[in-house]
């Protein structure tokens, strides 16, 4: 049975984390469950994280890296939770929902291209 979302707002201490580790949980299962380019994201974050631990850069530099991925991931998670709210108020089709959206999969996209520049640039720096 879904819990009221205020249910963990009024715990406090080990209740309340417990509870937030409770629904990362289940918004990381769902998203791997329901969302395809999720998958395929979390895929060339395991294989970009690899390269960028054996690549011969600063650690600082490593860390900057697998960021960047990470924030990919984060941005695909908010867009897939945008298409999930306007799913649920309705799947009928509407100019509003398409441009929510359309505005969740560009974010997306900027977030794919800061990641692009920032690898082409380390390892510009780092090979040329």
């Amino acid at each position: 049975m879904e819990q009221p979302v205020s249910e963990f707002k009024s715990k406090g201490g080990l209740g309340r984390i417990s509870g937030a580790v409770r629904n990362t949980m289940d918004g990381f299962r769902t998203a791997w469950r329901h969302e395809h380019a999720f998958r395929q994201e979390v895929v060339v974050v395991i294989i970009g994280t690899i390269a960028a631990l054996l690549l011969p850069i600063s650690a600082f530099q490593k860390a900057f890296l697998i960021a960047v991925m990470l924030f990919v991931l984060t941005v695909e998670l908010i867009n897939s939770a945008i298409e999930a709210v306007i799913d649920r108020i309705s799947l009928e089709r509407h100019p509003l929902s398409k441009n929510a959206k359309d505005l969740g999969s560009a974010a997306v996209a900027v977030a794919m291209a800061i990641a692009a520049i920032s690898w082409i640039v380390v390892l510009f720096n780092r090979f040329y």
